[in-house]
């Protein structure tokens, strides 16, 4: 269901599987967080599936993203490295051998680290080879793509500085993750994360489509950046919080052309 509208961005109230609103490849970029199955309390959304059932779903999703995309489409999916939460279990190497086995193509991991330590909790055997748990504090940027990695379709404008580009083809990023409390949703992730995306994969005037729209964070790096934004969302409340955050944006960018 269409819920939000306007010549840049448009957000749909409705489930990334049944949604039937967005034609086939027409996108250019897709950037996304998935839920990550470690029992958040999302509004409508049950994060607390057995593994297998969570793997299933995400080819589910992710065979959706691959038909959306455009051949030269890029896919940038953030998830973690790995989780100890109901077992160990190798969450970007899973997803990668899923994304290769719906046709994705493997360009690249980025490592995500989010300078953030204090929230570890698990130790497993304190100070003893018995079972001791080791949690990387990073998070993963997995870059894939549908049939061919060169760009071809699009204005070819490019937004990306020269700093920017020696910056972030390192692929080791480095940058605090969100507050749950400013932000008002329980798994935001930071507007840099798809900004560097967006300007690294994508050109000026390209659509970027989030299918877990969450909080609008993806949207509204794509008014900051002058693309266009399509996002999904199962839960209204969350739409809401993102059509605001997003009118916000707007706002800012209409006071920094008037400045310029």
């Amino acid at each position: 269901m269409l819920y939000y509208q306007n010549d840049q961005i448009t957000i749909y109230n409705d489930s990334v599987l049944a949604i039937d609103s967005i034609p086939a490849g027409s996108v250019d970029l897709i950037v996304t967080s998935p839920p990550y199955n470690v029992s958040i309390d999302y509004n409508s959304h049950a994060d607390d599936s057995t593994y297998e059932e969570y793997l299933a779903f995400s080819e589910q999703w992710m065979r959706r993203c691959y038909d959306w995309l455009k051949d030269d489409g890029r896919f940038c999916l953030n998830i973690p490295l790995d989780k100890n939460k109901g077992g160990q279990r190798s969450v970007g190497a899973d997803f990668t051998q899923l994304a290769r086995s719906i046709g994705f193509q493997y360009h690249a991991t980025i490592i995500w680290n989010e300078g953030n330590i204090s929230r570890r909790t698990a130790w497993g055997s304190w100070m003893s080879a018995s079972a001791p748990f080791v949690i990387a504090p990073v998070e993963l940027i997995v870059v894939l793509y549908k049939r061919q990695w060169k760009k071809i379709s699009g204005t070819r404008q490019n937004d990306v500085t020269r700093a920017e580009f020696l910056e972030w083809t390192n692929g080791v990023w480095t940058f605090n993750g969100e507050s749950k409390k400013r932000i008002g949703h329980p798994a935001p992730f930071p507007v840099e994360l798809p900004r560097r995306c967006m300007k690294m994969f994508s050109y000026v005037g390209d659509t970027v489509l989030d299918p877990f729209l969450g909080s609008g964070t993806t949207l509204v790096a794509c008014v900051q950046n002058n693309r266009k934004g399509i996002g999904i969302e199962l839960d209204q409340r969350y739409s809401e919080l993102a059509h605001r955050r997003i009118d916000v944006a707007s706002i800012q960018q209409l006071k920094l052309l008037v400045e310029e």
